[in-house]
């Protein structure tokens, strides 16, 4: 049913049993943004790998729990911002690590071989 053109249509709203358990954030899904977060600011310092890991790890479990619980649980933004934030302390970590790793090559490269003796010594 419509009430004007344009408008969005209006469900009839179904009435919740009285024993229904009020809908409510999941904890962990705060708990997955904020890890995630921290992920991403140390990411580059590669400090981020623990608190990416640990936040992917949660957000498997509260995905569950709240798959579990039937609609009672929400916060799946939250949860979404925390793995996308976690994923990219991960990246910044790996990038982080490449970039030293090719630093390192480089200047080993660039380092004499062998020995190199002073110009008395035949």
């Amino acid at each position: 049913m419509t009430t004007a053109p344009g408008q969005v249509p209006v469900a009839p709203q179904v009435p919740r049993h009285p024993l229904d358990p009020e809908p409510v954030r999941a904890t962990k899904a705060r708990a997955v943004f904020a890890l995630g977060l921290m992920a991403a600011v140390t990411g580059l310092f590669v400090g981020g790998i623990v608190p990416a890991a640990v936040a992917l790890q949660l957000s498997r479990q509260a995905r569950r729990e709240a798959y579990a619980s039937g609609g009672f649980l929400t916060g799946a933004a939250w949860l979404r911002r925390g793995e996308r934030l976690a994923w990219t302390g991960l990246v910044l970590a790996a990038v982080t690590l490449v970039t030293v790793v090719v630093i390192g090559v480089v200047q080993l490269a660039e380092a004499p071989f062998g020995h190199d003796y002073p110009s008395t010594v035949d």
